[in-house]
């Protein structure tokens, strides 16, 4: 009988004393520690390691499989390397009762000391599916950090410079390592200086908007067209053109009287026109005298062709002097009508009245305008100073100062859709207080999840904000935090974690920005529990989420 690959040998060997097998497996190339020295029993004939996949020949031998066959590839007859019997084919069959018991076999972690797991050698690789101190390679694309699972979860939210970030100005999710390029050239709401040196930050996306009214823009006067050749800052624009009215008006006034010559001159080149069509018609009259002359002397003539000849001459002359008579009265009735200049006239004489009049008020608008503009000033500063205080008024109201924060969130379904539309990933809470001296907090939803809870779970995150009176507090925030959300039943079936401050944890330091990085619960809970008709945690589409700080051993001021 022929055998040549592992999977028709179950074929080959008839004889089992089992008819099912464990369905548990080992790879047979891993450096496995027992916990208890490895009986012969246990070991291949052949290679003197574990048995994988135990069959025995009818010499009472146990081989690894894929022994068996490498012995039947060496020799066209195959013998046992014990007692170098004869192995037949036939009479080998598979050892299931011993597979069985080198499965439950006990052995150590690969990863010991760190890991001291024992574990039944069938389930090793599954162990090792799950160690926390196995290596596995990095899950964000493009990084090739090799870390132990224990710490993966932190490699991905602090250290890996290939995690997503939230840009802080357009709110649109960035690898790190490009981050500073896209705030740079790709984020349309990045704040960048004005570069008409303005002093004033605008976002990128406005920055065209703001040129065309920026005050420190240079700009033309707007009486260029009549000779005013100044660049002035767009801002001191106004103050030009008061300061410099005069010069305007005489400029305006020059212009003006440059037409006014002009327009003599059009005058008496219409003269000269008229003139000339005078002597055209005199010369026309004289023209039909001799025709009727001609016409005379061709009636008493017997020289038909002199006569024909001399009038065919007088009547192509006729024809060219009536032609360019029509010409120029077409063309003087041209220039007349251009040359109609009265309304223009009058329009100067208007203009020379109201420069009169605007000069004897030049000196009570200069009063009046610098009046006006400090009594804006004043009611620009008082609304101000109200919007302000009705601001922080508001703030106040809803302020608590005990540790704890109860959250309202209304219209979930719309801010959800937000979320998953990409517009709106995430809504702050109202800012809370430990005490009226306290940490200044809030928290952070990601309604449509964050990290590993994105798409299927809401993230509640608990965030540290800069405070007026952070230099008198304690740093690192060491408190223990409650995360809740409310079930609206009164049955108080509440959904709880609870986290306790790490002080190695940039979330907990003292702020250098106006918040700390959300430290918190990315799988807080589930969307099919939170949205459940039995469950009770949304009503008339509004949630309740609440965040408590222990309080215990922290001093006030």
């Amino acid at each position: 009988m022929a055998c040549d690959e592992p999977a028709a040998l179950s074929g080959i060997f008839t004889r089992q004393n089992s008819a099912s097998a464990v369905s548990l497996d080992f790879e047979p190339d891993a450096d496995y520690k027992f916990v208890e020295t490895l009986e012969d029993r246990y070991k291949c004939a052949y290679c003197h390691l574990v048995l994988r996949n135990p069959h025995q020949t009818g010499c009472g031998h146990r081989f690894c499989q894929q022994c068996i066959l490498s012995l039947r590839e060496l020799n066209a007859v195959p013998t046992c390397p014990v007692d170098k019997e004869t192995i037949k084919m036939h009479e080998v069959f598979k050892d299931n009762c011993c597979k069985r018991e080198v499965l439950n076999l006990h052995v150590f972690c690969k990863n010991i000391p760190n890991c001291s797991s024992k574990i039944i050698l069938g389930r090793y690789q599954e162990h090792l599916q799950q160690c926390l101190f196995e290596s596995v390679q990095c899950t964000n694309d493009g990084c090739c950090d090799q870390i132990l699972r224990k710490d993966l979860k932190e490699h991905l939210s602090r250290h890996c410079k290939f995690r997503e970030e939230m840009c802080q100005y357009c709110n649109k999710y960035v690898v790190l390592i490009n981050i500073k390029n896209h705030e740079k050239n790709d984020c349309p709401d990045y704040p960048v200086p004005c570069l008409q040196n303005c002093s004033q930050i605008i976002l990128k996306k406005e920055i065209e908007k703001h040129h065309a009214v920026c005050p420190e823009a240079e700009v033309d006067c707007p009486y260029k067209q009549y000779g005013c050749l100044v660049k002035v800052k767009r801002g001191k624009l106004a103050e030009h053109e008061n300061g410099a009215l005069r010069e305007h008006m005489l400029q305006i006034l020059d212009k003006n009287s440059r037409l006014e010559e002009q327009i003599s001159d059009l005058y008496k080149s219409l003269e000269c026109k008229e003139i000339k069509i005078q002597q055209l018609a005199e010369a026309i009259k004289k023209c039909e005298k001799e025709f009727r002359q001609f016409t005379q002397l061709f009636g008493k003539n017997t020289n038909l062709m002199v006569s024909t000849q001399a009038l065919a001459s007088h009547l192509d002359k006729s024809a060219r002097l009536e032609s360019q008579v029509k010409q120029l009265i077409q063309m003087a009735n041209q220039q007349q009508s251009k040359l109609d200049l009265r309304p223009l006239f009058d329009t100067i004489e208007n203009v020379k009245q109201k420069i009169a009049l605007m000069e004897t008020y030049d000196q009570r608008l200069v009063v009046l305008e610098g009046q006006s503009s400090k009594h804006d000033l004043q009611i620009n500063i008082h609304k101000a100073q109200l919007n302000k205080n009705e601001e922080r008024f508001k703030l106040l109201e809803g302020t608590c100062y005990n540790g704890k924060l109860i959250w309202k969130i209304t219209d979930y379904k719309m801010k959800k859709k937000e979320a998953v539309e990409g517009r709106v990933l995430s809504i702050f809470s109202q800012p809370f207080y430990t005490s009226r001296c306290g940490y200044r907090l809030c928290a952070r939803a990601y309604l449509n999840g964050d990290g590993s809870g994105k798409g299927t779970h809401v993230s509640l995150y608990f965030v540290v904000m800069r405070g007026e009176f952070d230099s008198l507090l304690l740093w690192p925030f060491k408190q223990k935090v409650t995360l809740m959300l409310l079930d609206q039943s009164g049955k108080k079936n509440h959904i709880v974690e609870v986290f306790r401050a790490d002080p190695n944890s940039s979330s907990f330091k003292r702020p250098d920005g106006e918040m700390n990085i959300a430290s918190g619960c990315p799988r807080f809970v589930p969307h099919t529990v939170l949205e459940n008709t039995k469950n009770t945690y949304i009503r008339d589409d509004t949630l309740f989420l609440k965040v408590v700080v222990d309080l215990t051993d922290l001093e006030e001021l």
